[in-house]
């Protein structure tokens, strides 16, 4: 399941880096970034996410997905192996998908 939702994540990745998100703003910056104990307090702290799926990325940065289901924010941020944590994306709206992903041509 977590597979699936991370899979799902990482393939609108992509759109969501255009996106206006109201505490990332979009696409990383020096200001969007810092240490990740730091960067996961305040998620926690500010907007009550918490990981929900994590997975390794070809430059062998680890993205992470946080979300909170009480408030529907969610976060991506992925972690270089220097250490430094970056914000990638922010939304509202997260829902938790059980079940198989929709493949091509089935109906949602």
């Amino acid at each position: 399941m977590q597979k699936t939702l991370f899979a799902l994540s990482l393939g609108f990745a992509g759109a969501l880096l255009a996106a206006h998100a109201s505490h990332a703003q979009g696409v990383p910056t020096a200001a969007n970034c810092g240490k990740r104990p730091q960067v996961v307090e305040r998620l926690a702290t500010k907007y009550g996410e918490v990981r929900q799926s994590m997975g390794l990325a070809e430059n062998n940065g680890v993205v992470e997905v946080f979300a909170s289901a009480e408030s529907g924010t969610w976060t991506i941020v992925i972690t270089q192996p220097s250490g430094m944590t970056c914000l990638v994306a922010a939304g509202e709206a997260y829902e938790a998908v059980e079940g198989e992903a929709i493949t091509s041509g089935e109906k949602a």
